[in-house]
């Protein structure tokens, strides 16, 4: 069945509608649901049964992007003796999804949220993923809940997970906590979002892990226009990821320690990559002493410095490799996630994500002592093949959108000059990727004189709406 939606691309700019129709067509990308999966949505909400221990009374806030109706998670921090206490409560999808029913089978062929301008591509029936099973303020809803006990240093000591009942107070967006926080006027829970994740970020350094900060390319949509810009996370949107990256490294140490169990992993860095990236950093003339580690370079590296951004742009290759590995019969060998430099697990987004469902249905049965369901056993062999090719197809779909928006802002300024960072050269082919800050544009580029992490003047040659590619040339 074609995936084009008409509603959908009559939002989409006029430039863009064939392109971004034939983008959904050949990834596959699912349109609206069949109404049997519509149908059996509204009937599990209306008969989904709540969890008898009750959380009710506890003061829940969500925090995520500004109009988010999606909400997976939602926190409660306090200080308890010796250091702090984090409730984690997770959206329960299972409390609406019947193992082998219809809205099961329709996600087994989503697998992910997937998302575009103006139009998500869900995971579940919206009836499900931004009403009944979405952990929206003032609303009682069934969730998993973590409760991770923390020493003083912010190092979990203790953990638990199991089903209740809990009514989130506030729906936060990221704008809306770090302004609270930097003018001093935060409650005692955003004060502790910061606390306890600056505790977990020094953590995360101290044992070696490291996240890139290279901005992102989202594509912004106002009044039916669509352009490109470069965004960098806020600060308490670290803070507030620190606190899903703690629970997914608990949940991820519970299935170790029974050998069942689902995990992300990234294997490491193999030596000649590092070494491949220290000429790269000597070709660029930044400074790189033998004796630092990998980690604390790249913390040290500033995306608005152009070299260094190029820098950032290389060290992208070694998070390359990133799957998922099942298990059910002991804990596998090789088991760390080498970005995190821990072992990990997807746990803490469910209605977004197939894999998040069957890992929090483990850690439940793991943490009450009783038999993991045999359905969950069932889909173990099938789950990190199917999280793997629909990682894939995420990326190439919001990999398409961007290049269709770049090919659209681009196009009446044919032939321009602009003034670009090469990010990324290959010499023998003359050619390589450019960086331009206004618009936020990563491109093709070719020239004979192109030199890696160089500041020059590069000339629109080509622009193609339908295929959204964009060509530069050095002359």
């Amino acid at each position: 069945m074609p995936s084009r939606n008409v509603a959908f691309l009559d939002e989409v700019p006029p430039p863009l509608r064939v392109g971004l129709a034939q983008l959904r067509d050949a990834l596959g990308v699912p349109d609206d649901f069949p109404p049997e999966v519509t149908a059996a949505a509204e009937q599990a909400r209306a008969q989904v049964v709540l969890p008898e221990a009750d959380l009710t009374d506890v003061e829940f806030v969500t925090i995520d992007p500004a109009g988010s109706m999606d909400l997976d998670q939602a926190l409660h921090l306090s200080r308890i003796d010796g250091g702090y206490l984090v409730r984690y409560a997770i959206a329960d999808v299972a409390a609406f999804v019947e193992p082998g029913g219809v809205i099961d089978d329709e996600c087994h062929q989503r697998v992910e949220t997937l998302y575009a301008p103006s139009r998500r591509t869900p995971l579940h029936p919206e009836a499900l993923s931004e009403a009944s099973a979405s952990l929206l303020p003032d609303q009682v809803r069934p969730a998993l809940v973590w409760q991770i006990e923390l020493n003083a240093d912010g190092a979990p000591v203790r953990s638990t997970v199991a089903r209740a009942k809990v009514r989130s107070r506030h729906r936060y967006d990221y704008q809306e906590v770090q302004a609270a926080i930097d003018s001093g006027t935060a409650g005692e829970m955003l004060v502790l979002l910061k606390t306890i994740g600056q505790l977990r970020e020094r953590a995360e350094i101290e044992r070696g892990g490291i996240s890139l900060g290279v901005p992102e390319q989202e594509v912004k949509v106002a009044n039916g226009t669509w352009t490109l810009e470069y965004r960098s996370n806020l600060a308490c949107e670290g803070w507030n990821a620190q606190l899903s990256l703690l629970t997914g490294m608990v949940a991820a140490g519970m299935m170790l320690a029974a050998g069942v169990g689902i995990l992300r992993t990234l294997p490491p860095a193999e030596d000649h990559a590092i070494t491949r990236l220290r000429r790269t950093a000597q070709a660029l003339g930044i400074p790189w002493p033998q004796r630092q580690s990998y980690p604390d370079f790249v913390r040290g590296l500033k995306a608005s410095v152009p070299k260094e951004a190029a820098m950032l742009n290389a060290c992208t290759t070694l998070f390359r490799g990133a799957g998922y590995d099942a298990f059910s019969d002991g804990a596998p060998k090789n088991s760390e996630h080498a970005a995190i430099a821990a072992p990990y697990a997807h746990v803490t987004a469910p209605l977004r994500r197939l894999a998040d469902r069957y890992a929090g249905e483990i850690c439940v049965a793991l943490s009450a002592g009783v038999p993991v369901p045999q359905w969950v056993l069932d889909a173990l062999e099938n789950l990190p093949s199917e999280m793997q090719d629909s990682a894939r197809r995420a990326g190439k779909y919001e990999r398409g959108i961007v290049d269709l928006v770049e090919a659209m802002v681009l196009a009446p300024r044919m032939g321009q000059e602009f003034p670009v960072v090469l990010i990324d050269v290959d010499p023998d082919r003359k050619a390589g990727r450019l960086q331009l800050q206004e618009p936020a544009v990563e491109a093709r580029v070719k020239g004979s004189r192109l030199k890696l992490g160089s500041e020059v003047s590069a000339t629109l040659v080509a622009a193609d709406l339908v295929k959204g590619s964009v060509d530069f040339r050095v002359f």
